[in-house]
């Protein structure tokens, strides 16, 4: 009865010698490095990308450029609402807009998306909702802080930034 305990025993520690390279599966976790971006003033062109969501909100309310650069910027809807119910755009402003008087006057600008008459607009996007995107193009304006926010009524109040032209 010894012998077959001994026999056991070694029988265990033989088939637990610690190898890991048997047929489990092995997974393996590697940071993923997030780079920043670098402003690069010899650039002609830049690339922008805003996100925006249901729950009425720019994933970025500060946006750098150079004057004079090509600017592409790309203006998405990730959540699920129509843009009847929770439609967003980029409205980039003029320095001397009065934003709330701009804003007022978005709200009743419904047949144009929001848009009000007049000349106090530099950019902007069309109106989107859930699951969209629009792309547009335009020259930053010359060096100084630009206010851009969403005309849909009642969201320029959260959905606002500023774009800081050098």
């Amino acid at each position: 009865m010894k012998k077959i305990k001994i026999l056991l025993l070694v029988t265990i520690v033989i088939s637990c010698d610690g190898n890991t390279d048997s047929k489990k599966n092995k997974f393996e976790y590697k940071a993923i490095e997030k780079k920043e971006d670098v402003l690069d003033k010899n650039s002609k062109e830049t690339f922008i990308i805003i996100n925006s969501n249901d729950l009425m909100k720019f994933d970025q309310n500060e946006l750098r450029v150079f004057e004079g650069q090509k600017i592409t910027l790309t203006l998405n809807h990730t959540g699920k609402m129509s843009k009847e119910i929770m439609g967003h755009n980029f409205v980039l402003l003029k320095k001397e807009t009065n934003l709330n008087d701009f804003a007022q006057r978005a709200m009743l600008a419904r047949e144009n998306e929001y848009i009000p008459d007049g000349n106090e607009t530099i950019a902007y996007t069309k109106m989107i909702g859930g699951g969209e995107s629009d792309t547009i193009i335009f020259t930053a304006p010359e060096k100084g802080s630009y206010t851009y926010i969403c005309t849909f009524p009642g969201h320029y109040g959260l959905m606002r930034g500023v774009l800081i032209v050098s």
